[in-house]
């Protein structure tokens, strides 16, 4: 699709002794950039409608599939109680949607909110048809990272896993390194609505930049056996303490403490809203990758 780009210009007359100015405006058609187009796969679960929503306000790239194995059949704007239907049906056939997409010869990002056990079959799906993807889901295991790191090398497709698309944990998580260089106590206390979640993803990330510091965290009681003193995360004392509340946010609180002093950082999430500036970045992202990346604190 083509759009006018236009250019103010002056035009310089030169009459006897007068010098006369005329301004003039020329139009030519350039051709305008086009949308990215959007796959969501579980685009019926919460976090998957409000990706729909989201991708669709944003400027520079559009909904072009949903994908799921629950409202088959049912528009997604409709699901998603938007205005207007986006006339894009929830279809249970990854392989189907890219291919209708693939044909277009436009730049497409596949977002995936399934499951552990598929995102590596999905992602090499999506690189066949030539589009890179999003990853969020949880649980995701080490080999699964890895084993998609090789294949995005060689096929030189970019993928982007996010642990979190929350921009406010990634800042969390950011403070909480600063902070450890100057205490020797941590504590991580959490709460979740669903007990399947701990320790969370936030909790075992916060753990993992921690620990690779190379300092040993709560050297006083770094052994004991006590249960209710919560798990220990990797093998440098940082403990997590994780409670099921449901009703209230989903609540990552780090603990840090000196001499005469307790230093906390807090981040709470009350609404799925909230990991959609996150998720927007990482389409706009992931499309200029060519390998794996890991985290979305690359790009803040």
């Amino acid at each position: 699709m083509a759009a006018p780009s236009c250019h103010f210009h002056f035009t310089v007359h030169k009459v006897s002794k007068n010098v006369i100015t005329r301004p003039f405006i020329s139009c030519s058609m350039q051709p305008s950039q086009s949308n990215i187009k959007v796959v969501i796969n579980g685009a019926a679960k919460e976090i998957g409608r409000a990706a729909v929503i989201a991708v669709t306000r944003a400027r520079g790239m559009e909904v072009a599939g949903a994908v799921d194995s629950h409202f088959v059949g049912e528009d997604i704007g409709k699901l998603c109680d938007m205005e207007e239907p986006l006339e894009i049906p929830i279809i249970n056939d990854l392989t189907m949607v890219l291919g209708s997409i693939s044909q277009s010869k436009e730049t497409g990002v596949v977002v995936d909110f399934t499951d552990h056990s598929t995102v590596y079959d999905n992602v090499k799906q999506a690189t066949a048809f030539g589009m890179r993807s999003v990853v969020y889901v949880p649980r995701i295991k080490p080999d699964t990272v890895g084993a998609l790191s090789a294949f995005c090398d060689k096929a030189s497709m970019g993928c982007l896993i996010a642990p979190t698309l929350s921009i406010g944990s990634i800042l969390l998580q950011q403070a909480a390194i600063t902070a450890s260089f100057h205490y020797s106590n941590v504590e991580i206390v959490e709460s979740r609505a669903n007990p399947i979640d701990f320790p969370s993803m936030d909790a075992v990330q916060i753990s993992k930049n921690l620990s690779n510091l190379g300092q040993i965290y709560n050297r006083e009681d770094i052994s004991t056996d006590v249960a209710a003193r919560g798990q220990v995360l990797g093998e440098d004392g940082v403990r997590v303490h994780s409670m099921v509340l449901p009703g209230l946010p989903s609540s990552t609180t780090v603990y840090f403490s000196g001499p005469g002093e307790v230093y906390s950082i807090k981040h709470d999430i009350t609404d799925v809203q909230s990991l959609m500036p996150g998720l927007l970045l990482a389409i706009r992202k992931v499309i200029r990758l060519k390998n794996l990346v890991y985290g979305l604190e690359k790009f803040l």
